[in-house]
């Protein structure tokens, strides 16, 4: 399916069920997707997370609803997902700057939010500077945490401050984990993966590749198949000009591609030694692919 279709589908999807206990799953099992990719496409085309739209969504029609004076709030709060009048209330001021009951009579204070419309320039991929290649089964090693999807362009910088900080720096303390991430190159890569839940958060991994030494506590070894990759190279400093090609792949590549599909629940962010903050700094995402 093309993505631009992909995602007609998902708002028409959701606009069918808005009233029902849907979650991301439910939502890229019906247009045929991987929820960890979905996930962070719908974000990246749309500038909303699918659990954001939504509540968006619903907090617009219980307004409507409020305004038509029908209903009482107890009742619009269970009709739309909230387990308490109180947290019902509290969303809803905070989404339309006025708790219900004020906002009955005085319409022009409601904060209208439509259904998506889908309107994606496809621009093509064939000026991207990418490679697609077969690569066989490799074991890395890393410090894994949880990201949310919604916020993950701010949450992963900070991640690698903190790596940078605890395992990089030249007064860090001597430690099994800090000689493991000298011996296997941990911060090589950068590694996404989908939940076994496929909820609002993915797993990322700084990660190097595993030797078969020791695995320190705190530390995870995952084994990555072999498969194909289509490697996106990019030059600049971080992290700029690393979210920069990962819009672009989204807006411009996966959009109708005619040749490939995404073929698992992961991507790899491929980083060089050197200065990330300089202008000739190179880095890459790796995404793996099937032909179609």
């Amino acid at each position: 399916m093309e993505w631009t279709e992909c995602l007609k589908g998902a708002v028409k999807f959701i606009e069918a069920h808005l009233l029902e206990e849907i979650e991301v799953k439910d939502v890229a099992a019906a247009v045929y997707m991987s929820p960890f990719y979905f996930q962070k496409g719908f974000s990246i085309m749309t500038g909303y997370s699918v659990g954001e739209y939504i509540r968006q969504r619903r907090l617009y029609l219980a307004a409507l609803d409020v305004l038509a004076g029908q209903e009482k709030v107890i009742d619009l709060a269970y009709k739309y997902g909230y387990s308490t009048p109180e947290s019902f209330t509290k969303a809803f001021s905070r989404f339309h700057g006025v708790p219900p009951m004020q906002l009955k009579g005085s319409a022009g204070k409601m904060k209208v939010f439509l259904p998506l419309k889908i309107t994606v320039t496809i621009q093509g991929g064939d000026n991207m500077d990418y490679t697609v290649e077969k690569m066989e089964r490799m074991q890395v090693i890393g410090l894994e945490c949880a990201v949310r999807y919604d916020s993950s362009y701010q949450e992963i910088p900070k991640l690698w401050d903190i790596f940078s900080r605890d395992y990089c720096s030249s007064g860090r303390e001597e430690s099994a984990a800090s000689r493991t991430v000298e011996r296997c190159g941990i911060g090589e890569f950068g590694i996404c993966m989908e939940t076994e839940d496929k909820g609002s958060e993915f797993k990322y991994l700084i990660a190097g590749r595993y030797d078969g030494g020791e695995i320190p506590e705190g530390m995870k070894v995952l084994e990555i198949p072999a498969m194909e990759w289509a490697k996106f190279c990019c030059t600049g400093p971080l992290p700029g000009a690393l979210q920069t090609i990962n819009t672009k792949i989204f807006h411009e590549w996966l959009p109708g591609n005619p040749d490939y599909e995404i073929a698992a629940g992961i991507n790899l962010e491929w980083y060089s030694m050197g200065d990330c903050s300089s202008q000739d700094y190179e880095s890459a995402i790796w995404i793996p692919v099937r032909k179609k």
